[in-house]
């Protein structure tokens, strides 16, 4: 895709789900899982203990993020285990990271 995209190129339903896809790294428990998931598959239970939040919460972040196909699902006999959905999740993350600790962040 090229790099020099005019924003008024863009129809507004992208820049909408543009600014969706931004909000979701806004929530710090969305950014524990989203940060668990980079190293690997997990069920809520993992998730619960690694993180020390409660199942509805970790459920209900685990849906929201499903639906904006950042984290995907895979069944194996009653468990089901979350990953990220693709590689470009690690990458946003990573470079976000990177950045505030370029910045000089804590």
């Amino acid at each position: 895709m090229d790099q020099n995209i005019d924003i008024n190129s863009l129809d507004d339903e992208i820049v909408i789900d543009l600014a969706l896809f931004f909000k979701i790294f806004g929530d710090m428990t969305r950014l524990k899982i989203l940060f668990s998931l980079i190293n690997g598959e997990f069920t809520v239970t993992d998730l619960i203990s690694k993180l020390g939040l409660s199942q509805s919460t970790i459920s209900h972040q685990i849906g929201l993020l499903k639906r904006m196909n950042l984290v995907k699902s895979r069944r194996e006999g009653k468990s089901i285990f979350y990953s990220l959905d693709d590689e470009h999740i690690k990458s946003i993350i990573m470079q976000g990271v990177t950045h505030i600790l370029e910045k000089g962040g804590n």
